[in-house]
């Protein structure tokens, strides 16, 4: 099923909306509806199921065929994972900007309006906004920190230039997942693309899309209802995704430097906190499996200081210069 072209400007559409779908029946109905309650005549609805062994498929059929607004269905001939999916759609997609979002999250209202006016006003590379947390039975998750999870640390509501701010702002919080970022498709028309057979995706993509931005705009409104879900990809851990988490960090710094050869302290400190975060959670997961994984061994030492572009007695500079004594002690499990 194609959209009807007229429905569009002669431009075509300002966004696509692309969704990957497998194996998220129950989500799928709440996901549309908070896309399609309010949605207007520019954007498009790209949706790829990935060979979902459940009632993905039908459910999805049902939707398009109640919906009065196009939505576009691809279908993978063997399931091939999240990265696949979204470099299929984004293939696929014509609009100006691109948005992905995940088929067992939804949208919060005025948030396509929202994003239709920054664009309108702005055209900015890169709009990024904040998000909800929500249970698997679509309730918001308790605690005040759920209600509203900031995604960037920088000024809100201003048209940005300075891209090593954007670098900063993105390890100061952590939070690389693509359906918090919005971005215009042209800069993922060079051949990047979702590391397929990975996990942790977003740790690899997002840094790789920022770093081609020359204008961004923050806003500090939820628009996302992220759900987090007891039986989601990550919600538990293996061998393989504890090597994708540890390997998403290496070879950012030294594709940033390139572009910022003489980098801030304080936006070094930033990736180094968010790499010693990552070596940590791994440290954690393997012990939970039993892997032998000595953190004082030289191995895994020379990996995150190769990752961070740096020894321990930089590491350790950079911690003291930003006034984090209490992460430094921290970092201490991790480097020795």
């Amino acid at each position: 099923m194609h959209p009807n072209k007229g429905f569009f400007s002669m431009n075509g559409p300002w966004l696509s909306i692309l969704i990957p779908v497998y194996n998220v029946t129950k989500y799928l109905g709440d996901c549309f509806q908070s896309i399609l309650s309010q949605i207007d005549s520019g954007v498009e609805i790209i949706v790829l199921d990935d060979c979902s062994t459940d009632d993905s498929l039908q459910q999805l059929r049902r939707i398009v065929e109640a919906s009065a607004h196009p939505i576009t269905i691809l279908q993978h001939e063997q399931n091939r994972g999240l990265s696949a999916a979204r470099n299929t759609l984004v293939k696929h997609a014509t609009g100006k900007y691109v948005w992905f979002i995940d088929s067992d999250d939804a949208l919060n209202g005025g948030a396509i309006a929202g994003l239709r006016e920054i664009t309108r006003q702005h055209a900015p590379d890169l709009v990024m906004c904040d998000y909800e947390l929500w249970d698997a039975d679509g309730l918001l998750a308790r605690g005040k920190k759920s209600h509203h999870i900031q995604s960037f640390g920088g000024r809100a509501n201003v048209v940005h230039t300075d891209a090593e701010l954007l670098f900063s702002g993105l390890y100061q919080y952590g939070k690389l997942h693509a359906w918090s970022k919005i971005s215009k498709r042209h800069l993922w028309e060079d051949g990047l693309q979702f590391p397929e057979g990975k996990y942790f995706e977003d740790m690899v993509t997002t840094p790789r899309l920022a770093v081609k931005v020359s204008t961004f705009y923050y806003l500090n409104v939820a628009w996302v209802r992220y759900r987090k879900r007891g039986d989601s990809i990550l919600a538990t851990f293996t061998p393989k995704k504890i090597e994708d988490m540890l390997s998403g960090v290496e070879g950012v710094l030294s594709l940033w430097q390139q572009k910022f050869p003489n980098m801030r302290i304080k936006t070094r400190y930033y990736f180094i906190r968010y790499c010693i975060k990552i070596y940590l959670s791994a440290l954690k997961e393997r012990q939970r499996f039993n892997i032998k994984f000595k953190v004082n061994s030289s191995e895994n030492r020379n990996r995150l200081f190769h990752a961070i572009g740096m020894g321990r007695r930089g590491l350790v500079k950079h911690y003291l210069l930003s006034g984090d004594l209490f992460r430094l002690i921290k970092a201490f499990k991790v480097i020795g």
